[in-house]
């Protein structure tokens, strides 16, 4: 039995800004972290990564804190910051999937029933049969999007860092 892989891609800026937010939440300092400082640790340009951190400021993810010595902080716990929230506010809040072969003349096809055959609850003509699948993914990640915040992941690397030192 042959198993496929899904790939759902999520862009790079997407993949910076969880970082960020890690090393942010992660901080031992209970002060911000300079775009300098964080475009070091994150291997990437300041101005990319201000762009970045310009959305996550403009949605309350993180707080700029001006001056000198300024740089950002969470504005929010980190058990409060979800990952679904954080992909959403890069990605943008568009589905996933839409359904461009309703009108098709194999969508047709497949939902043509005659009335006393059609199945309660099933496609009717303008509904895309394909659609009710991918809805369904969709409403799975976003469930378990939701259930991981920035928190629940630091701890999860906690948990593995300690279990790794015992066992020394």
């Amino acid at each position: 039995m042959r198993r496929e892989v899904i790939i759902i891609q999520f862009s790079k800026s997407t993949d910076y800004a969880l970082h960020a937010l890690m090393h942010l939440a992660y901080s031992e300092r209970s002060h911000n972290i300079g775009i300098k400082e964080l475009s070091a640790m994150l291997s990437v340009s300041e101005s990319y990564l201000s762009k970045i951190m310009s959305k996550l400021r403009q949605d309350g993810i993180v707080h700029a804190v001006p001056g000198v010595k300024g740089g950002y902080e969470l504005a929010r716990p980190a058990g409060e910051i979800t990952f679904l929230e954080v992909i959403q506010t890069i990605e943008g809040r568009q589905r996933m999937f839409d359904c461009s072969n309703v009108n098709s003349q194999q969508h047709q096809l497949l939902t043509e029933v005659k009335d006393d055959e059609r199945i309660p609850n099933g496609p009717g003509k303008d509904e895309c049969v394909v659609k009710k699948v991918m809805d369904g993914a969709e409403q799975h990640l976003h469930q378990y999007l939701k259930d991981h915040t920035i928190q629940t992941v630091l701890d999860a690397v906690a948990k593995n860092c300690h279990n790794k030192a015992n066992k020394k």
